[in-house]
């Protein structure tokens, strides 16, 4: 089984090469590529990338507009794998946790393995950012949709590549919640769960602000009106 690993970044030049190491340390009997894709960065990122000389290593400049969904989708557009794994470049999704992930999905063949976060015992994120995240996935799972994940705001998961050929003319395509815009894309999905350890953000900040959240709000409401329609 190969895999595609998608990373979209913004300015975690300083992530860069840990993380490539990390996923090498980690992944030693996986057959898979790395592909980052960097919204334009205005740090020392494109400079970094160069630098990688590795045949599986290989990145994405994209100068259009900032979207963190975008990114990911033009990443599994280039992929060359048909299982696509999607993680953070802030160190923040652990590359340690790939290793029982891919398990787990080779096992179980699920169409969409999501590593969720337990909020009550992550230290990594403000009261604020935790208190928003469980309101947001509360109305998610509880008011206006059919549970699927415990946490369907993650951007740690492992999916085939099958899924997102099917659902991409379905897809908002917009935003900062691609796993949210796939698996809601269809009625009947199979998704796993595999709660993950959270890392600590060393280098950057995080990227939420109000036009995010707007963006998620949107993002919500277009998946409503779609279900709706369906």
């Amino acid at each position: 089984m190969k895999f595609s690993i998608i990373i979209p970044i913004l300015n975690e030049s300083e992530s860069i090469l840990k993380l490539t190491y990390l996923l090498k340390k980690n992944l030693k009997k996986v057959v898979y590529e790395i592909i980052f894709v960097d919204d334009n960065s205005s740090d020392n990122t494109l400079n970094i990338l160069k630098s990688i000389k590795s045949k599986n290593v290989n990145f994405i400049i994209r100068k259009k507009e900032k979207d963190l969904s975008k990114s990911c989708v033009e990443g599994i557009k280039k992929s060359k794998n048909n299982n696509i794994i999607i993680m953070d470049g802030d160190l923040q999704h652990k590359p340690s946790c790939l290793k029982k992930m891919i398990s787990i999905y080779k096992k179980e063949k699920p169409d969409v393995l999501v590593g969720i976060r337990e909020f009550s015992e992550d230290n990594s994120l403000s009261f604020t950012r935790k208190l928003l995240s469980k309101l947001i996935i509360f109305l998610i799972n509880r008011i206006f949709f059919v549970k699927k994940t415990n946490d369907p705001m993650s951007g740690f998961f492992i999916l085939k590549k099958e899924i997102f050929l099917r659902s991409k003319n379905k897809l908002y395509n917009s935003g900062f919640k691609i796993l949210f815009d796939i698996i809601f894309s269809y009625n009947n999905i199979k998704v796993l769960d595999y709660k993950i350890n959270f890392g600590q953000r060393k280098f950057n900040k995080s990227k939420l602000n109000f036009k995010i959240i707007l963006k998620i709000v949107v993002l919500i409401i277009f998946k409503l009106f779609q279900k709706k329609i369906n």
